[in-house]
């Protein structure tokens, strides 16, 4: 406990300019204010930061004129909730008035009333461990609901019964599974109990508020907990129900596990490989993890000899991702490139031992484009055998694959690979204007160079000729 104070000390010390001179600023004014949420949890686990959450009795105008001639700059987008923001240096703050929210059973949205009380604005919050504070500018700590102690054993309970918690914000629920994938704790029984009772209560969340909570869930340092802690209480069958669905089947290839198991480890396995991505969480890769296999529900199929067959379950796959992609609200490059992944996942798989000619090069780079370095980790991490020979070979054949593109690019520049004419050199030699017959020559002398590699112009020019004539003829 002691270390944890000093700990506390430390960062308040770190902040101090910033918060006491705040604090100040509100005690002249006659008005309460707290450090509150967040940052007070951080700061007891040493996690830096350099955005403050702060909550008091003044009403958001109030606020606002306090802040005036202090802040560098200042934004009032949360106003209906209370919420005036700014910036002071290098701190984004946000001061919110005490305040107490409820959903009405039938409303996405919820129905703001400002509270006078900071034990009343804590009890009302999402859990212990963020329902402590600290005022300012004394900097005397508050824990009424005995966050410190839920801190110290890595658990999350809610300050009054859980089931009023999420009744109050369904997406609280969604909240524990990101903390638990955040920090790594654990969720109190009556926790758990109250979730799985109320998963259905989700539905009433915009799609955009779900999304938001799933990315910083796949992009924590244990996204295997939240997302088996969605599964395991049912909240995954209204957010994504892709990934329950894939605990039904067999994997084809390792019949001791199912795709559930198997997909958590590959996602696990493409996040170590995160540093070929620059090294921070990569929610694209993690998500293409997370959806490769969940084209293989619609696509099983039992073969005589006792053996299960998916055929085609990376096109079947990539539908079923970009369908649920969109319901979630997610951006179209994103779903372009999640998308592209699943599709393309097996695609190392379709060559064999490595017998990769120069045209299979080329094509592999040309249909992965900017997702090639992606589609580089997600095959890797797709291979979750516990035969080591066979783990062993894969790796070589890959690691063949990756030397033949490296060499390939640096004579042909693979990745902006085009035709050895344009557009207009072909209308010009067949004598054409714009049509749909010149995209099909262009079509042609890209497959010729994707077959052939660089060509001379007049080798190009010559092999366009007897293309059209035999058109013609």
């Amino acid at each position: 406990m002691v270390e944890v104070q000093q700990t506390v000390a430390a960062e308040l010390d770190r902040i101090g300019a910033v918060i006491d001179e705040l604090g100040s600023r509100f005690a002249d004014a006659g008005h309460q204010l707290h450090l509150v949420g967040g940052p007070v949890r951080d700061a007891m686990l040493g996690r830096l930061q350099n955005d403050l959450d702060l909550t008091t009795d003044a009403r958001p105008e109030q606020t606002e004129k306090l802040l005036k001639g202090w802040a560098d700059a200042m934004w009032d987008m949360g106003r209906d909730f209370g919420t005036i923001g700014c910036r002071k240096g290098p701190w984004q703050i946000e001061i919110t008035t005490y305040r107490a929210e409820r959903y009405d059973p039938d409303s996405r949205k919820p129905s703001v009333d400002f509270g006078d009380s900071l034990i009343g604005d804590l009890g009302r919050r999402d859990f212990t461990v963020n329902a402590m504070a600290v005022a300012l500018p004394g900097r005397d700590f508050e824990d009424p609901y005995g966050g410190v102690v839920d801190l110290a054993n890595r658990v999350l309970r809610t300050p009054g019964t859980p089931e009023d918690s999420f009744s109050d914000d369904p997406l609280r629920m969604m909240r524990a599974a990101r903390f638990t994938a955040q920090l790594g704790f654990t969720v109190a029984p009556e926790v758990l109990e109250a979730m799985r009772a109320m998963a259905g209560r989700i539905e009433i969340i915009s799609a955009e508020r779900v999304r938001d909570e799933l990315v910083k869930l796949i992009c924590a340092p244990y996204p295997r907990r939240g997302l088996s802690l969605l599964v395991e209480t049912g909240l995954a069958e209204h957010v994504l129900p892709e990934l329950p669905a894939l605990a039904l089947e067999r994997d084809e290839h390792h019949r001791h596990k199912d795709v559930y198991e198997h997909t958590l480890t590959v996602l696990e396995q493409a996040i170590e490989m995160e540093d070929r991505l620059g090294g921070e969480p990569d929610f694209v890769s993690r998500f293409a993890a997370l959806m490769h296999d969940v084209g293989k529900p619609r696509t099983r199929k039992f073969v005589g000899d006792g053996t299960v067959t998916f055929h085609h379950h990376d096109v079947v796959g990539a539908k079923i991702t970009r369908k649920r992609m969109k319901a979630l609200r997610f951006s179209n490059d994103q779903i372009e490139a999640v998308t592209k992944l699943v599709e393309l996942h097996l695609r190392f798989h379709g060559y064999g031992s490595g017998e990769w000619t120069d045209s299979a090069v080329r094509r592999y780079v040309r249909d992965a484009g900017d997702q090639l370095e992606r589609l580089h980790v997600l095959t890797r991490a797709d291979c979750t055998t516990r035969n080591a020979r066979k783990a062993a070979r894969l790796r070589r054949t890959y690691d063949d694959l990756e030397a033949r593109i490296a060499k390939l690019s640096e004579e042909e520049e693979l990745a902006s690979i085009r035709p050895d004419l344009d557009g207009t050199q072909i209308m010009e030699i067949l004598g054409i204007g714009p049509s749909r017959e010149v995209g099909e020559a262009y079509k042609f002398l890209l497959e010729l160079r994707m077959d052939e590699g660089p060509m001379s112009e007049e080798a190009a020019e010559a092999a366009l000729r007897e293309w059209w004539a035999a058109r013609q003829g």
